[in-house]
């Protein structure tokens, strides 16, 4: 099983600032957590719009070292027009970043780690969705 962390949850783990979250990925196994390349993308811009703190910016490097690093390839190309019709189709909208993200997990297989509110709106079995930010139900 692999999760793969949104931007929210990785910046969490950053910032270790919800103890649900780090307990929760403490307790997976080694290899089955990791971000997609536009997570790393969005993390790095967060850091360049902050002026490139150097505290900062070691925790982000350190985080991004220690998660695997998904490549956005064709498969997620094609995963994202997909998920982005079927959205559509539904009259569901989501930001471009997120709808990236979310394709990303589509066509990993990935069970999505996210708080973000907007994919609830996501048809059940488009995509796994996890939300570590609350008690497990």
């Amino acid at each position: 099983m692999r999760y793969l962390l949104d931007t929210n949850i990785a910046s969490h783990l950053i910032r270790g600032d919800n103890a649900r979250v780090v307990k929760r990925t403490a307790r997976c196994s080694i290899g089955s957590v990791a971000v997609s390349a536009i997570t790393e993308a969005e993390l790095l811009y967060g850091l360049a719009k902050r002026g490139n703190p150097p505290g900062l910016a070691a925790r982000i490097s350190a985080f991004l070292a220690r998660v695997e690093i998904l490549p956005w390839t064709r498969a997620e190309a094609t995963a994202y027009s997909h998920l982005r019709v079927m959205c559509e189709e539904k009259g569901i909208s989501l930001d471009a970043m997120d709808m990236m993200i979310g394709a990303h997990a589509r066509a990993t297989g990935s069970i999505l780690v996210s708080a973000d509110k907007a994919f609830g709106k996501i048809p059940d079995g488009l995509l796994k969705l996890e939300d570590w930010t609350r008690a497990a139900s």
